[in-house]
């Protein structure tokens, strides 16, 4: 293992000019600087981490938090944590995963000692009690979401109304007229998730842009709740020809339920979703859907996040265009 007396034999300084470049605790000159980091690059140096923190007063630690509520559906959360965490490891920082719902509590319980330098929040609402002590926190934060009132934070997302209005303007080209959404478990809406609500403002608002009758659906995330919503659709609905889905676990089970009764995808019924590309591609009938960008977004929150730790400024709201795939599930409507 290389130690830093090494680094400092090659580069031909003392040990303690070695540890005044890593902290920056006392100036030294630029030659000598480029001595040390060029030592420090050919040796394959690297400080104790927590020497390191002790030096610069960092814990090289960011906190993820994702209270995994009921309604959520843990798959697609951890592909925004491991994008988050890989990362993280990029720019030498670990990451503590909270998974509790503490609400306020939990954040200050983290925020209150020297366990992370910064945090990332996901599963926003749109009236999120956490919002006043996130502003007012001296560390700063990133949220993967939206609230209501974003001023003061800064966030980041996929544009979840613009992709509720996408899957709509793709059925609209395609002749449909009437159209549904089958949507997140109830609890989501109750919670006033925000990225679940942006949906259905933007399913709507296509909808009635396009004259087109649409209605709106959460389901349980269980093949039998799909199995009563497909049913309650065509009972109330007998003209539906398009369905748009944000929920994972039910979309080929909802694709099952439809064409049991009797309606073929996608001659009778074209499906659009909002899901990650690997699910909307391995099914029965591909899904002509609009992808999640849970490696996007994460890497760029942690990238807004060391922007901030090194003072630099950062936009406060980064909305990621929606981007709509067509494939199978998708046709004309039938005259």
């Amino acid at each position: 293992m290389v130690k830093i007396t090494d680094v400092a034999r090659h580069a031909g300084v003392s040990p303690s000019t070695v540890s005044y470049a890593l902290s920056g605790k006392r100036p030294i000159s630029e030659e000598t600087r480029q001595r040390v980091e060029a030592a420090i690059r050919e040796l394959g140096y690297r400080p104790h981490a927590g020497a390191r923190a002790l030096a610069s007063s960092r814990s090289n630690v960011l906190a993820l938090v994702i209270p995994l509520r009921a309604g959520i559906h843990v798959p697609v959360v951890m592909q925004f944590a491991m994008s988050v965490v890989t990362t993280a490891r990029r720019h030498d920082h670990d990451v503590l995963l909270l998974t509790q719902e503490e609400g306020e509590e939990g954040l200050s319980r983290v925020a209150d000692t020297a366990l992370v330098d910064a945090l990332i929040v996901m599963d926003v609402q749109l009236h999120d009690p956490r919002l006043p002590l996130l502003r007012s926190l001296d560390r700063p934060s990133v949220l993967i979401g939206f609230p209501a009132e974003p001023d003061g934070l800064t966030c980041i997302d996929l544009d979840f109304e613009a992709a509720g209005e996408a899957c709509v303007e793709h059925l609209a080209r395609l002749g449909h007229r009437v159209v549904a959404l089958v949507g997140s478990p109830p609890e989501v809406y109750v919670r006033g998730t925000a990225f679940a609500q942006r949906v259905v403002q933007g399913f709507t608002a296509a909808a009635d842009r396009n004259g087109m009758t649409g209605s709106v659906r959460p389901c349980e995330a269980s093949p039998a709740a799909a199995r009563l919503v497909a049913e309650r659709l065509l009972r109330e609905q007998p003209a539906l020809t398009g369905v748009v889905v944000h929920n994972e676990p039910v979309l080929e089970p909802l694709i099952d339920a439809f064409e049991q009764l009797g309606l073929r995808v996608p001659g009778d019924l074209s499906v659009t979703a909002i899901c990650p590309d690997e699910l909307a591609e391995s099914g029965r009938v591909p899904v002509t859907s609009v992808a999640l960008p849970s490696a996007e977004v994460g890497e760029r929150a942690v990238r807004l996040l060391m922007k901030k730790l090194d003072g630099t400024a950062v936009p406060e709201a980064t909305l990621l265009p929606p981007r709509i795939t067509d494939r199978a599930s998708t046709a004309p409507r039938n005259a």
